[in-house]
């Protein structure tokens, strides 16, 4: 009765190509035993020897053939195919494996991810499509399944890149007697419908522009700090050495007119001086020698529209701008120039400065 305990691994790849496998260090060990197979039924079945057999440390262990038919027996037996040591009939529909999904697509829209792919040849009823999908701070697989061949899924955030896989799956026990599902169809990465190389890029894209901006402010920062410090140096600058003026912009006669000779500079610039004060004309004034008792009784007959001043060194030096003088002047506290003399005149009192 052992030879019913026996396990084999069964896999028909698509209805294409069927795979069976045994332990063969296991079950016998120390002989390398044969295997045949026949799709055929009834008594007179044709066996076909392995065309193609699978090793495990130079003994066989497996047998890789062509899919014929829905019907399938098979038998092991010893080296020399005197003794058959297991034998099994099985139904080879029920140990299919998918391929892949072809041509996958997405359609990405707001918050909801469409995937879809071809029809498979076949039972389509049978397969089921499955989605899964993580996005960059899941540390799990979420899964979505749907009939083939299209299957969707909401409540997507459009600024969170995620990872996309999908897969054809077999349905059990309706159509398998074993579980089983395609291999995973090459991962993707999207981002508000845009494919990308990697959820890496993303977070590389941010940390650049963070490093960028990072880059700008220390920037701007420096130039603030340099203008800062080049206003402080200025202003120290001026209070420790103050600059020393030009005598060329006070003198400019001097250096552009006479190349700095002082003597033919000073000669002209007095005979200009000389000049400007025979030029000058005075006002027109009323000469008067009275005495103060007359100023003052003229001055209360006049009223407070007119002052009469009175420099007493004018006749001597023969200086016609200090003679005594007589000129319509305010009488509010006003400062009045003249002949090089300030006066501060008051309602009782004069005051030449």
């Amino acid at each position: 009765g052992w030879k019913d305990v026996i396990r084999t691994t069964i896999i028909n790849f698509n209805n294409e190509k069927m795979q069976i496998t045994w332990a063969a260090r296991e079950l016998f060990p120390g002989e390398n035993v044969s295997f045949s197979y026949t799709f055929d039924e009834g008594k007179h079945k044709v066996w076909k020897p392995c065309p193609t057999y699978l090793l495990d440390q130079d003994y066989n262990s497996g047998c890789l053939f062509k899919t014929e038919g829905p019907t399938l027996a098979i038998s092991i037996r010893n080296s020399n195919g005197s003794e058959e040591l297991f034998s099994k009939s099985l139904k080879s529909d029920f140990f299919i494996k998918p391929n892949r999904p072809e041509n996958v697509t997405f359609f990405w829209k707001e918050d909801t991810v469409t995937v879809s792919c071809n029809k498979p040849k076949g039972a389509v009823k049978c397969l089921r499509l499955e989605l899964q999908y993580k996005s960059k701070f899941d540390k799990e697989w979420q899964s979505r399944t749907s009939k083939c061949c299209s299957v969707g899924e909401q409540g997507f955030d459009p600024r969170k890149c995620y990872s996309f896989r999908v897969r054809l799956k077999r349905l059990v026990p309706y159509c398998n007697v074993v579980n089983y599902s395609s291999d995973w169809e090459a991962e993707t990465f999207w981002m508000n419908g845009t494919l990308l190389d990697s959820c890496d890029d993303d977070i590389k894209s941010q940390s650049n522009t963070v490093i960028v901006l990072s880059c700008l402010l220390a920037v701007l920062l420096v130039i603030l700090t340099f203008l800062i410090l080049l206003c402080k140096w200025q202003r120290l600058q001026k209070s420790v050495m103050p600059a020393i003026p030009d005598p060329k912009c006070m003198f400019a006669d001097l250096f552009n007119e006479h190349n700095g000779n002082f003597q033919e500079w000073i000669d002209k610039t007095d005979h200009a001086v000389v000049q400007t004060k025979l030029e000058y004309e005075e006002q027109e004034c009323i000469i008067e020698a009275e005495s103060q008792q007359e100023d003052e009784k003229n001055s209360d007959k006049q009223g407070p529209q007119e002052k009469i001043f009175t420099f007493s060194g004018a006749a001597e030096n023969n200086d016609p701008k200090a003679a005594q003088i007589a000129c319509l002047m305010p009488t509010s506290n006003t400062i009045t120039s003249f002949a090089g003399f300030q006066i501060l005149m008051n309602d009782d009192m004069y005051v030449m400065l």
